[in-house]
């Protein structure tokens, strides 16, 4: 059966066939975390998404280079206007640490949550903070060829003098008299030419712990160029798909576009895909609106909004219950639904293992198997390849309960669809069926060793508030004094 998988391209707006520049072997390129804080439910949606991506490719037989980035520096408070602090910076002076501690602690966070959805690890995982040479020889290019300026040691992307050579806002549909007209004018952003231009390199202030020697200023890259230079270093100056969140579409893809131009006088990707955004009470969930659900709070059930922990299976699965472009509304009876389907598709599979096989059949195969590579042909429409999975295991109950028969050829047909398609692709697994209960278990007594400590330092009892803290550390469970109240994770294994 030929597969010809057709995707959504945001820059063409419509469906193409996909054809990687290299027969066989595709170039993909996924933006990664800013690692300042916990990884939430919105978070694992990309993530998601383009494993689900990844694996498809590989089963079509291809060889992908899978590159996603840690975003290390250079990510401040306003992505938009470019300004405020640094992100990393701000949460370092916070919990007083270093920034390349907080980067590793959240790092390691991320990677155990990520393991936790099943999802692959990239072939390559590069940092900002790693390529700041190849970040400057960017900004080089970009100032010869005319479309940046430097002002003060800092340099800035000039998006007046590229749009009249090139189209800025190509990718969002955004035109440059609506940026002008939505883009406000910020204290102390008047050495650039026009508010709407971009930093590529920004003069540190003396207080600015994270900061680089440059012909330009002792500073840092701005956010938009780390992936511009670490795209094309590891896939190429043209490469196939790239992709993120669809918050990430403006301004920061398309500055990635605009300084790819810039730079070599061509755009770099073929494909842009991104994925839509998971909602709570119908508002983005992200952090910077404190309406987020970290992924440890949904795999212990802590989080006060939750009825119960959801296994990271039961996560993965609702995440692709949804076609990647569409919205997900978050709510526990969405999950609770998830999870019930979850088991009914692994108690199928379990099932198939004790059939017993007859000499005809009275199913069909192929057809159940082709429907589903269509869907996940079609802009890897993963709710309808799952829809059909259901039929799938309306035929094998039907065969259990003895009103369909299967063959022996049929059966083991069947079993390798099956395992292929929930495992490999979809890159569901067999959970422990301990785990969610042991997970509720902990965050019980976690719950309860943190309400003791109150009462100890209300008491003005110090030593057990601090020998609670400390024993909870020594077994690799951290506690957080926020304004909010105690936040509490699982640290990841050294």
């Amino acid at each position: 059966m030929e597969n010809q998988l057709v995707i959504y391209n945001t820059l063409s707006r419509k469906k193409e066939v996909f054809k990687p520049l290299v027969k066989g072997k595709v170039g993909l390129y996924v933006c990664g975390p800013t690692v300042y804080s916990n990884s939430h439910l919105g978070h694992a949606r990309p993530y998601v998404t383009f494993d689900l991506l990844y694996r498809y490719l590989t089963f079509l037989g291809n060889t992908v280079r899978y590159v996603r980035n840690i975003t290390d520096v250079g990510h401040l408070e306003d992505e938009v206007e470019g300004a405020g602090e640094d992100r990393i910076t701000k949460k370092a002076r916070l919990e007083q640490l270093e920034p390349m501690e907080v980067v590793q602690k959240y790092m390691n966070t991320f990677h155990r949550n990520m393991d936790d959805l099943n999802i692959i690890r990239p072939s390559i995982e590069p940092r900002a903070s790693g390529h700041i040479i190849e970040q400057m020889e960017v900004i080089d290019s970009i100032l010869k060829n005319g479309y940046a300026y430097e002002a003060n040691g800092s340099v800035y992307f000039d998006v007046e003098r590229y749009n009249k050579d090139y189209n800025y806002g190509k990718l969002s549909g955004r035109n440059l008299d609506d940026i002008k007209t939505n883009t406000r004018q910020l204290d102390g952003q008047s050495e650039k030419k026009n508010s709407f231009d971009f930093a590529l390199w920004k003069k540190a202030a003396p207080e600015h712990i994270m900061r680089w020697p440059s012909k330009w200023s002792d500073g840092f890259p701005g956010w938009h160029l780390e992936c511009s230079a670490m795209s094309t270093k590891y896939l190429g100056e043209k490469f196939d798909i790239h992709g993120g969140g669809m918050d990430l579409t403006f301004p920061h893809h398309e500055c990635e576009i605009a300084q790819n131009t810039a730079s070599r006088g061509d755009e770099s990707v073929q494909y842009w895909m991104h994925n839509n955004m998971i909602t709570i009470n119908g508002q983005k969930m992200a952090r910077s609106l404190g309406n987020f659900i970290t992924l440890d709070e949904l795999f212990t059930g802590s989080h006060e909004i939750l009825e119960q922990a959801y296994s990271p299976m039961t996560i993965r699965f609702f995440i692709l219950q949804a076609h990647y472009r569409s919205t997900i509304n978050f709510s526990n009876e969405a999950l609770q639904a998830s999870e019930k389907g979850l088991e009914r598709l692994m108690t199928a599979i379990k099932t198939l293992n004790e059939l017993t096989a007859t000499e005809t059949s009275t199913v069909e195969i192929e057809s159940l198997k082709q429907k589903c590579f269509e869907a996940l042909n079609d802009d890897l429409n993963s709710p309808i390849a799952i829809a059909h999975l259901f039929d799938g295991v309306k035929m094998i109950n039907s065969v259990k309960a003895g009103t369909e028969k299967i063959s022996a050829t049929d059966l083991d047909e069947l079993k390798s669809f099956y395992s292929t398609m929930v495992f490999d692709i979809l890159g569901l697994k067999v959970e422990d069926a301990a785990d969610s209960g042991e997970n509720e278990v902990l965050a019980g007594a976690v719950e309860l060793l943190i309400q003791l400590r109150k009462d100890a330092k209300a008491n003005k009892d110090w030593g057990t508030a601090d020998k609670i803290r400390d024993e909870l550390n020594t077994i690799g469970i951290e506690l957080k004094d926020t304004k909010e109240g105690v936040d509490w994770s699982i640290k990841s294994p050294s």
